[in-house]
């Protein structure tokens, strides 16, 4: 009769144990994938699309099997994902060797103006309209990553792009000279949409290049992402660089960067005139902020390339 007992008490524990594992599957291949498998541990992301920028900045750089480690690793972790162009991503803190690893994903997923600045070194068709991350306590996080542009938006902004650069590209031309062109082009064919930046009235895209492309009309957003499509058709290394208020482009010419601010080349006159500055076309950090220091007031910390030298 013991001898019965006891089959039916281990049958039982078994049981038991069998729901325990189905139920908790997830948590606990996570937990080995964490804690007995290293090579598990490794972020490695191959699928990459067609915008994703193979080279780095020094604030951020592309990070390929490599297990994370300290901050810095996991801000490379978020720039590369949101750069590669997937929509979501799982990778698994290290949580032996990174005791910190699930704190510091909390604070940089809960730090937006962190989380935008990143987003300012992708490609405009790879940057994000929303990110959330999901993360529990054995290790595990999910990146998932909504985009600004839609595929049908990028199919029409990029066969505009390739009638405008064979209309104005000129190889017999300097570099210089065909960043003005298309600066020019830009501004001549975009009013600033203040409607939307003052009184908060949605009428157009003028956030996005989709804007001054198709309605003529942009706010900083719509001037910076369309003048960045014409650096990517350059082959010019290039990002956005944003203060509290503003942002604009940089873009490297023969290892030295520049400033370029459309916005503010293509002033709101109060007769309703249409004008065309260069004042903020390629031109260093000094220059920037003696132009204007409010707006243009950005973290040298983060956007590295154009930090003030003294």
């Amino acid at each position: 009769m013991k001898k019965v007992a006891r089959l039916v008490f281990t049958i039982g524990l078994l049981m038991i144990l069998t729901g325990v594992i189905l139920i908790r599957k997830d948590s606990i291949i996570t937990l080995f994938n964490t804690h007995f498998s290293s090579n598990n541990a490794k972020v490695s992301i191959t699928d990459v699309n067609e915008y994703y920028r193979n080279y780095d900045f020094k604030f951020v750089q592309n990070i390929s099997n490599k297990v994370p480690s300290n901050y810095q690793d996991l801000l490379n972790v978020y720039y590369t994902v949101i750069n590669s162009g997937v929509d979501e991503f799982t990778f698994y803190c290290p949580r032996n060797e990174y005791e910190n690893c699930i704190d510091d994903v909390e604070n940089i997923a809960n730090n937006q103006t962190l989380l935008s600045n990143i987003n300012n070194y992708v490609h405009p068709y790879n940057s994000f309209s929303h990110i959330e991350t999901e993360f529990d306590n054995l290790g595990k996080v999910t990146i998932s990553i909504e985009r600004h542009y839609s595929k049908s938006d990028i199919e029409k902004i990029n066969k505009k792009i390739d009638e405008i650069y064979k209309e104005i590209y000129n190889d017999n031309i300097s570099v210089q000279d065909n960043i003005k062109a298309f600066h020019d082009y830009i501004v001549e064919n975009t009013k600033y949409d203040s409607d939307r930046s003052d009184k908060n009235i949605v009428k157009y895209k003028s956030d996005t290049a989709y804007g001054p492309l198709f309605e003529g009309y942009a706010i900083c957003g719509g001037y910076t992402d369309l003048m960045e499509l014409f650096f990517e058709k350059m082959g010019l290394k290039s990002y956005r660089v944003s203060s509290y208020l503003h942002i604009w482009n940089v873009v490297k010419i023969k290892d030295k960067w520049y400033h370029i601010d459309l916005t503010w080349d293509d002033p709101v006159l109060s007769d309703g005139t249409d004008d065309v500055l260069h004042d903020y076309m390629l031109i260093d950090t000094k220059k920037l902020l003696e132009l204007e220091k409010s707006q243009h007031n950005f973290d040298q910390n983060i956007f590295i390339e154009v930090k003030e030298v003294n």
